[in-house]
């Protein structure tokens, strides 16, 4: 970041950046000699130049917040800052224009020397965009004093590395810097989650090589970013969008630019009516405009779906998000009831979701539903439509995914009576019942299937006795492992005589018995659920993420990150942020990701450690502990632990991998009881399971 114009920060402030208590960072300017001087004078507090601080923080490695966390929140700090300056909305489109101008033109907006002016960068707009479809506009409309501009621009495109994520940075932040109209309708995470699996574009693109996507009402083009971002192969997308608002329609148009795909392959129209030229679109996303329940007409609503199901062709997809008294609720309106009931006997409605509250979050008490609609369905879900309701549910990971799956189960096998997938959250509902039923609730007939923890009723005597062969299997081969090694016995007895001596990690490094390695900046869009390597970082080491939930691709990783290094075998990862923890990976190859660092024991050393002794006695250490108002980290070198003889060190090696062992073997026989317990009082809770004397 450009320390000549970065924003000015309060002590507070950088407390907030640092993740730290507002002393501390007094603390700090009393320790530390080369803390930053202050900025300003004549203010009644010191103020401090961000950039400034953001170096100091990297380079002393204090504080809480990775080096990602202090850069990314150091732009939104940014973007707030200027916010004040030139109003929420402005920023956003000058900014957003330059961020835009910067890709056009494929390097920095100003000069190191700081030379450029204004009228010279428009004079790259009027070059670059002659239409003035994306930014010349938004520029010719600004004067000089946007130059600040310009270098937050580049700025957060240094931080972000990109110009499309500094742009995601720009509208993350649009409730923090009150621009509330375009965060009025940003649905949930989760949620915008749930509809690109359910729309899964990944593998519509293994299949064609061109996907058209299309939003009838786009609004910041949140929902079409989103699909976007799921892939990597831009080069094969056409996007093509509608909005009725025209600075709306400018930003979503740069929006998509930034996000890979091609000037030529994108298209957002001012109105409610796509751009038919361009393609018949392969899959609809799109959330309807949001009106008071009051003023509400449920009939234009169910105009607006119709609307969108006449853009499918066959095969293609639409998932639409609307209010839930209008998609889901009994209608008590004869030509409300008429439409919807004509809109399922179409067979274009594949599945019908009553969503979670909340998904919406700007709007708490607005009720939002799901609709998914094909064209042409396979031939097992014609029909039918699949009801599901997660509105007593939390849309959390576990609940999204569990329902992603039964809706693209649904997809791909349609209704099968016996052999088929028992959805979790709802039921296959024959269309001719809801036509029958006129206007009715689409709801299922019934509680959903997580509530019998997500089993059918006749898979779970089989999962029992599964369960049941399975303990007495882990049983035996804890039995054979005892009969091979006898009982636990390690011949432990008091010492006799002078202790061991006291050493220091710093002293093993320096006597070449361990190394310190160094985790890596691992950027977040490169980390995923599936991959070659598995990431090790603070929150898999003390435990907060399960080890495996994250990983990275090894073609990306060799690419992408040219000096960084796997994990050896008995590698101990550890973190000292929030709190000391660390972890021996005993198959290596992983990732260590920053904070997360590493020690290596050193095989050939005079005195050799093993990774299991050296995990162990640094995990009962006794200066690993840091008080509440502690401002330095713990330093791993600073740790102490007895320095064991050869023969110690071994014998101990044996026992704990002994003991190691056995803990295996004990947890396996845990698992399998938790699992036959947690089946069978399911079975009795609803009343589904008894017992027999045989």
């Amino acid at each position: 970041m450009a320390v000549s114009h970065s924003p000015l920060m309060s002590m507070t402030e950088i407390a907030r950046l640092a993740r730290v208590e507002r002393p501390v960072v007094s603390t700090w300017r009393r320790r530390y000699p080369d803390f930053p001087a202050p900025a300003a004078s004549g203010h009644s507090k010191p103020l401090f130049r961000g950039g400034e601080v953001v170096r100091w923080l990297a380079d002393k490695d204090l504080g809480n917040a990775s080096g990602a966390q202090i850069r990314e929140e150091m732009a939104l700090y940014s973007i707030a800052a200027y916010a004040t300056q030139f109003g929420p909305r402005r920023l956003v489109e000058i900014a957003g224009s330059l961020l835009c101008l910067r890709q056009l033109v494929e390097r920095p907006l100003l000069a190191e020397a700081g030379t450029t002016s204004w009228s010279e960068l428009l004079r790259r707009a009027e070059r670059m965009d002659i239409e003035d479809e994306f930014v010349l506009r938004e520029l010719r409309g600004a004067d000089s004093s946007a130059l600040t501009l310009a270098h937050l621009a580049d700025n957060l495109v240094e931080a972000a590395y990109t110009p499309g994520n500094a742009y995601e940075w720009l509208l993350a932040a649009r409730s923090r810097i009150g621009l509330d109209e375009l965060a009025a309708s940003l649905p949930a995470p989760e949620l915008l989650r749930l509809i690109t699996e359910i729309t899964d574009l990944p593998s519509r693109l293994t299949k064609k090589s061109r996907i058209a996507i299309a939003d009838p009402y786009a609004g910041a083009g949140d929902l079409l970013v989103a699909l976007i971002k799921q892939t990597d192969q831009t080069d094969g997308i056409v996007a093509f969008a509608a909005e009725r608002v025209d600075w709306l329609v400018r930003l979503a148009r740069r929006r998509l630019l930034l996000a890979g795909i091609v000037e030529h392959a994108l298209d957002v129209q001012v109105g409610t009516d796509l751009e038919e030229g361009m393609a018949d679109p392969d899959l609809i996303v799109t959330q309807l405009p949001y009106r008071p329940g009051e003023v509400r007409s449920v009939l234009a609503t169910l105009a607006e779906v119709e609307r969108v199901s006449d853009l499918l062709g066959p095969g293609c997809t639409a998932v639409v998000i609307g209010p839930a008294d209008v998609l889901v609720d009994q209608l008590t309106g004869t030509e409300e009831a008429q439409l919807r009931s004509a809109l399922l006997r179409s067979g274009i409605v594949e599945a019908v979701v009553n969503l979670s509250g909340g998904v919406i979050p700007y709007r708490p008490g607005y009720r939002a539903a799901l609709w998914v609609m094909t064209r042409a369905p396979i031939k097992a879900a014609r029909g039918y439509v699949l009801l599901c309701d997660i509105s007593a549910e939390t849309l959390s990971e576990r609940v999204r995914a569990r329902l992603t799956e039964d809706i693209l189960l649904w997809r791909a096998e349609g209704y099968r009576r016996f052999d088929g997938h028992d959805p979790r959250y709802g039921h296959a509902v024959p269309i001719a019942q809801l036509d029958a039923e006129f206007g009715g609730v689409l709801t299922p007939p019934g509680p959903p299937q997580s509530q019998v923890l997500a089993r059918t009723v006749t898979e779970r005597p089989a999962l029992i006795a599964e369960a049941e062969g399975r303990l007495d299997r882990a049983a035996l081969l804890a039995q054979q492992y005892g009969e091979t090694h006898g009982r636990v016995r390690g011949n432990v007895v008091r010492r006799i005589g002078s202790l061991a001596p006291l050493t220091t990690v710093g002293a093993l490094i320096a006597d070449g018995r361990i190394l310190k390695v160094k985790g890596h900046r691992i950027h977040p869009r490169h980390v995923q659920r599936e991959g070659h390597h598995t990431v090790l970082g603070s929150e898999e080491v003390a435990g907060a993420s399960p080890i495996g939930s994250r990983k990275i691709d090894r073609m990306v990783f060799a690419a992408t990150y040219e000096y960084a290094a796997l994990t050896e075998p008995g590698d101990i990862v550890y973190t000292t942020s929030p709190r000391f923890a660390l972890m021996v990976d005993h198959e290596g190859f992983s990732v260590v990701a920053f904070p997360a660092r590493a020690l290596r024991v050193v095989a050939e050393a005079v005195r050799p450690l093993t990774p299991r002794v050296l995990a162990a006695l640094l995990a009962a250490a006794r200066n690993t502990d840091r008080s509440p108002g502690a401002v330095r980290a713990i330093r791993i070198e600073d740790l102490t632990i007895p320095d064991l003889n050869l023969a110690d060190g071994e014998r101990l090696d044996a026992l704990l991998a002994d003991i190691e062992a056995r803990q295996s073997l004990l947890r396996a026989q845990q698992n399998e009881l938790a699992e036959i317990h947690n089946l069978t009082v399911a079975g009795f809770a609803d009343g589904t399971l008894t017992l027999t004397d045989h």
